[in-house]
């Protein structure tokens, strides 16, 4: 492993924005033989582009699949990232909360403890509520 990958450097590859940079993080990500990218990178790159960028949802989702499938890129576990892009592309629901319900699955746990019901879309898991006190 030669370095942690960092949220700015793929954005910026991502984006073309600002180009000098872009074109930097671009080479530097071809050249480099194996950077690691945390799933709160990946997270935290969602939500840059959706939030600063504005990218649609489905462009989110094959930016960050384009992430896990760069030779140079390796991921903790490449298969729950890529669920978590899934539910959150098909599902509509957040990163985050399409994250947790990927874990959700892959753990056999089966249960989020969640107030949100944008979660209930996934059929795959069970939410459940903190009870009234």
């Amino acid at each position: 492993m030669t370095a942690f990958v960092d949220t700015n450097v793929l954005v910026r590859h991502l984006t073309g924005d600002p180009q000098d940079l872009a074109e930097r993080a671009t080479a530097f990500l071809g050249t480099e033989r194996e950077l690691l990218l945390t799933d709160l990178v990946a997270a935290e790159t969602v939500y840059v582009l959706e939030s600063f960028y504005a990218a649609p949802r489905d462009q989110v989702s094959e930016a960050v699949r384009s992430l896990v499938a760069f030779d140079s890129i390796v991921c903790v576990d490449p298969a729950l990232l890529l669920r978590a892009v899934e539910v959150y592309e098909t599902d509509r629901i957040d990163f985050a909360e399409a994250y947790l319900m990927a874990c959700a699955e892959t753990t056999g746990i089966g249960k989020v403890a969640s107030f949100d019901r944008s979660i209930d879309r996934v059929n795959t898991i069970e939410r459940i509520e903190p009870p009234p006190v």
